[in-house]
């Protein structure tokens, strides 16, 4: 006769781990306590023994989703360490699509995260950029990564294989007479071997961290 699995006891690490697991597969906003609790196998109430409101799950949630992301390397010049760290958040991001709309908006940021903002400024300052320079920076370098990655969780079939098909099903839909440039960036590019819409973001990151080079050093 088998023995019935032994009982995890539950541990705010779970909870969070849970939470993540749950937000990835259904999206933040459908996640609730009710939810958490019953992939749990443990009561709602129990939950809040160990966080106590769903507010403070997603601030545990971003803590996770900012533990992810490499630091820049600090024994790299800025503009391949800052490099470093921004591919890497685009990558977290998109294993979690519902984490970019929250990274900067929490009221109480948690240790990961502070620590994660005095890297990436040190990095910033570290290759010689002004405060003001620094600012520019790292608002457009995180606008363009959390706006890519938003962007991709938002395509149709996330961007990949599915992305090709859809666009190709929307591009059936119209005229080619009366939108002939949409026609033939699909057909021509968009449906080619190898095109992937993700390709772009590292052209685009690399124009971004060049301009700023030039502009800090006055180029």
């Amino acid at each position: 006769m088998s023995r019935p699995a032994a009982h995890v006891p539950l541990t705010e690490e779970r909870v969070l781990d849970g939470a993540l697991a749950l937000a990835d597969r259904i999206g933040i906003e459908a996640l609730t306590i009710r939810k958490l609790a019953a992939q749990l196998d443990v009561k709602p109430m129990t939950i809040y023994h160990y966080l106590p409101s769903k507010q403070a799950i997603v601030d545990g949630m971003v803590e996770r989703v900012f533990a992810e992301i490499d630091l820049p390397p600090e024994d790299l010049p800025w503009t391949q360490a800052v490099r470093v760290r921004c591919v890497s958040a685009r990558k977290v991001l998109n294993r979690h699509p519902w984490a970019a709309p929250l990274m900067e908006s929490r009221t109480s940021p948690g240790p990961v995260n502070l620590h994660h903002h005095e890297a990436v400024l040190a990095c910033l300052r570290r290759g010689g950029l002004s405060w003001q320079m620094t600012a520019h920076a790292y608002a457009i370098l995180d606008s363009y990564i959390f706006g890519f990655a938003f962007e991709e969780a938002t395509l149709p079939s996330s961007g990949g294989e599915g992305f090709v098909e859809a666009t190709t099903d929307i591009a059936a839909s119209f005229d080619p007479l009366e939108y002939p440039m949409l026609s033939s960036f699909v057909v021509e590019h968009v449906v080619q071997p190898g095109y992937s819409f993700g390709s772009s973001f590292e052209f685009g990151l690399d124009l971004i961290i060049d301009g700023l080079e030039r502009a800090s050093s006055g180029r």
